[in-house]
């Protein structure tokens, strides 16, 4: 009966189509909720990752990081000393935040140590409007400083299938772990994350301004040519010559996120985030067995895209591979790149859990959702949840135990939920013209169908 009863539970307690009525039927809501106590990862998984919903979690879940402490006086401002003699010399990414190219902000580089200079002498000229914002954003820090510990993933967040695969083995060359720092009035325009990941945002001091909009309420922020307003709080989306479709706008959330809380950032959410206060914040995008199938359609449609775009071309020989490169460059990924990022993922749940002892009793499974667990396990989640030591470090080696990529979801009826959620997605894949590796995607989906 080798893993049965991890199958049967997952399987029958959180069927696909389930999923996907939970994201379609997901009940209207007034506010954001705000997750004052901590709760259990199943109720996170239930209440949040399933159905693609945003919350706010408190202070509490930041508390005991290193860089709420150093990085931050008592009056909760930045301590710029402390940051220049530690990071001073680093390379940093600054964006000019009253100038716009193309649908963002142009960038520069600058030694993070001018850029605090530059904050420093902008916060004592009160603020200037007529000199440039800058907003130092998407700076790679634990890739630059990964000894540092500042801060620890909570584990909520924990199961982040797009930081493991760039942690490990031959891709290990990049990351999505960010820091930005800037100033009252430095801001990001209108945009849906990478990849339509999910993101994490844990403001370390400061007060930012959240705007966001559900699934499909973008289309109407689209401007009469089918681009995406760059700012939504702008005069030109009331003009109805230009937003024809804005009247329709029916769904937003403001979420005024405070010093130490999380803001949970659902796959495909459009939002603008305004910095009301000098503020500090860590960054993840990250995606898992929840979002996958999300992924995988944001590139099927993007591709559908290009090939319109480029269809007059579509006889010339390598147009397939050339629509995978204008794929790349518009989204961060071609096919063959997430099929890569599937088969790294799959292989260690496979692993994982041929390694594993075998699961022999439906006590041990009774919770089903992804959670194999034992009374045991449960009282230890519970303790894990609580304690502060339950989270796990920001920046995996690439030679650290697959289980510690996941803790504390390294239970076998979690493997079998993400490998189940993977298999649908490989099916789609298998049969796609485009991808070159159409031999390695079947390999790998024979071995996850012989688990079921």
């Amino acid at each position: 009966m080798e893993f049965q009863c991890c199958v049967d539970n997952c399987l029958s307690t959180l069927q696909q189509e389930d999923i996907y009525e939970r994201r379609k039927h997901l009940p209207s809501f007034k506010s954001v909720d705000y997750v004052s106590e901590e709760i259990s990862y199943e109720d996170f998984f239930l209440r949040y990752l399933i159905p693609n919903k945003p919350c706010v979690f408190s202070c509490k879940h930041t508390r005991h990081w290193r860089s709420r402490t150093e990085w931050v006086d008592e009056q909760g401002k930045p301590k710029f000393e402390f940051l220049k003699t530690n990071f001073g010399n680093a390379k940093v990414p600054v964006a000019i935040c009253n100038e716009k190219e193309f649908d963002s902000h142009p960038k520069v580089e600058q030694t993070f140590s001018d850029y605090l200079e530059y904050w420093q002498d902008y916060i004592s000229n009160s603020y200037p409007t007529d000199n440039q914002c800058l907003y130092l954003k998407d700076w790679h820090f634990v890739r630059a400083f990964p000894e540092c510990n500042a801060y620890n993933t909570p584990l909520y967040f924990c199961s982040d299938w797009l930081n493991q695969f760039w942690d490990t083995g031959e891709s290990s060359r990049d990351d999505y772990r960010f820091v930005y720092m800037g100033p009252k009035g430095s801001w990001t325009p209108f945009h849906a994350d990478v990849l339509h990941s999910y993101s994490w945002s844990a403001n370390i001091c400061g007060k930012k301004q959240w705007l966001l909009f559900p699934p499909g309420e973008e289309v109407y922020l689209r401007d009469k040519f089918g681009n995406l307003a760059f700012d939504v709080t702008s005069e030109d989306v009331h003009n109805p010559e230009m937003y024809p479709n804005y009247e329709k706008l029916s769904q937003q959330y403001k979420v005024i996120q405070h010093p130490g809380e999380i803001i949970f950032v659902p796959s495909g959410w459009h939002h603008q985030v305004w910095n009301v206060e000098d503020t500090i914040s860590i960054n993840h995008n990250w995606l898992n067995g929840c979002s996958i199938d999300l992924t995988w359609n944001f590139l099927k449609r993007n591709l559908k895209d290009v090939e319109n775009e480029i269809s007059d071309c579509r006889g010339m020989e390598g147009w397939n591979q050339q629509c995978q490169v204008v794929l790349k460059s518009l989204t961060g990924s071609d096919y063959t790149d997430f099929f890569e990022l599937c088969n790294n993922i799959g292989t260690k749940h496979l692993q994982f859990l041929s390694q594993s002892d075998k699961c022999s009793t439906n006590e041990e499974c009774d919770r089903g959702v992804g959670h194999c667990k034992t009374k045991e396990s449960q009282k230890e989640e519970q303790e894990m949840t609580r304690n502060a030591s339950a989270e796990v470090s920001q920046h995996p080696n690439t030679d650290l135990e697959f289980q510690e990529h996941f803790a504390p979801l390294n239970n076998k009826c979690h493997s079998v939920f993400d490998l189940n959620r993977l298999r649908t997605v490989l099916e789609s894949l298998v049969d796609t013209e485009q991808l070159e590796c159409q031999k390695e995607v079947q390999n790998l989906l024979h071995r996850i169908n012989s688990v079921f």
